[in-house]
């Protein structure tokens, strides 16, 4: 992560800072389209959808289209993955568990359809461990299903718990069908809630991540490979997800760990396997050489001094309140922009920790963020005497605000 505040982007911010005459500050901007966030897409990546993913903070980096529901195809299927791993974890399912194969998984996912399947023969039973390297390995559309009717009763049963967990865990724009990603109109999830899904299964169950990178998997004498293109054209990859229908196109979460540090990415809409095969290590590569999280602001950071009329003191400094972090590209760091908003002069008594105004932070491709910013210190009001001193000379004697140029 990049520090860029010492007190606070120190250059960017003197430049900038204005104490605002007495007027009430603006209101605050609508907030940006999350597909207009970016004014020129430095990605330049031909996927309809794409998302990049800070993978150790969960700090957004990157998005074209990343906020919008789009037809998730196999990619959805982390979901169902994630809610088989919470039963595991909390011991209310074991990897030794066997559930058996409806003809409905038989028919919807199995060996005598077009999508990927496990080859789950009609009426036979398969273990917890099996049926899950089935679906994440190979993406068995028959394991998912089975996996689903096993523990929820059914597809629609599990669609529905898929649907009340995703907001639980901030998905806001995922809805689901069914547990095998075939479409459905009311089955969509966005880039961001895929990246955040995979996140969220790296960092909360380490344990059963490793299944992700298995090169391969042999069910009833039959050899599948995963179908992964970054796990073999890109070193440090270890993850995820493969996706195509064809209303939705080639799609792909990844992701990588390089140097320490970890990105997820999510495509989607490709025109063709060869152009996923192409374009996921490209956006990956850049995702770690041209994307970084920055530092905007910390916590507890002077960012301005105020005037303050009526006062024992005649300034008073004020602190952010809270710490920004801002993922962008590499090249939007020198147009970070800060400015201070406040009612100027401030007037006493004021109390430590009084919200007084707003640090109003921008940078290309981010969107406009507002930081409360609080008195450092008390300020106490002038007695009778000083009161009578200031009233005869009035406001307009005092110093006039000024902002610091650089």
């Amino acid at each position: 992560m990049r520090l860029l505040a010492g007190a606070l982007l120190a250059a960017s911010l003197a430049a900038v800072a204005i104490a605002q005459q007495p007027t009430a500050p603006p209101p605050a901007a609508p907030p940006a389209s999350p597909a207009g966030q970016m004014a020129a897409d430095p990605l330049n990546t031909d996927a309809r959808y794409a998302f990049i993913l800070d993978g150790d903070t969960g700090v957004p980096l990157y998005s074209k289209a990343g906020y919008e529901p789009m037809i998730p195809a196999s990619m959805s299927k982390l979901m169902l993955y994630y809610m088989v791993f919470e039963r595991l974890k909390a011991k209310r399912l074991t990897m030794t568990d066997q559930f058996s194969v409806s003809e409905h998984a038989w028919r919807t996912g199995g060996a005598g359809t077009d999508g990927s399947t496990m080859f789950l023969p009609l009426n036979s039973k398969a273990s917890v461990e099996d049926l899950l390297r089935g679906a994440v390995i190979v993406s068995g559309n028959d394991a998912c299903i089975v996996l689903a009717e096993g523990i929820w009763g059914s597809e629609e049963a599990f669609a529905r718990a898929a649907t009340a967990r995703a907001k639980e865990l901030g998905l806001t724009a995922s809805t689901f069908a069914n547990a095998t990603g075939l479409d459905d109109p009311g089955h969509r999830m966005s880039a961001h809630d895929i990246a955040v899904i995979a996140y969220r299964l790296i960092k909360d169950f380490p344990e059963y991540y490793p299944m992700f990178s298995e090169p391969e998997f042999t069910f009833n004498k039959t050899r599948q490979y995963n179908r992964n293109p970054l796990l073999r054209e890109l070193q440090g990859s270890d993850g995820v997800k493969t996706g195509h229908l064809g209303v939705s196109g080639y799609g792909l979460v990844g992701s990588a760990v390089r140097d320490g540090k970890r990105r997820i990415i999510v495509l989607n809409g490709l025109a063709s396997e060869t152009a996923r095969k192409t374009e996921a290590p490209r956006v990956m590569r850049s995702a770690f050489l041209d994307f970084e999280t920055a530092t905007l602001v910390k916590k507890g950071a002077q960012v301005a001094v105020a005037d303050v009329w009526m006062g024992e003191e005649k300034t008073v400094g004020l602190l952010a309140t809270e710490d920004y972090v801002a993922g962008m590209h590499a090249d939007g760091v020198t147009g970070i922009r800060g400015t201070v908003v406040y009612k100027s002069p401030l007037m006493a008594p004021i109390k430590a920790g009084d919200i007084v105004g707003e640090l109003v932070l921008s940078a290309p491709g981010v969107a406009e963020k507002r930081v409360p910013v609080a008195a450092a210190k008390a300020v106490g009001e002038v007695g009778f005497f000083g009161k009578a001193m200031m009233g005869l000379r009035g406001p307009e004697d005092e110093e006039e605000p000024t902002s610091e140029k650089d």
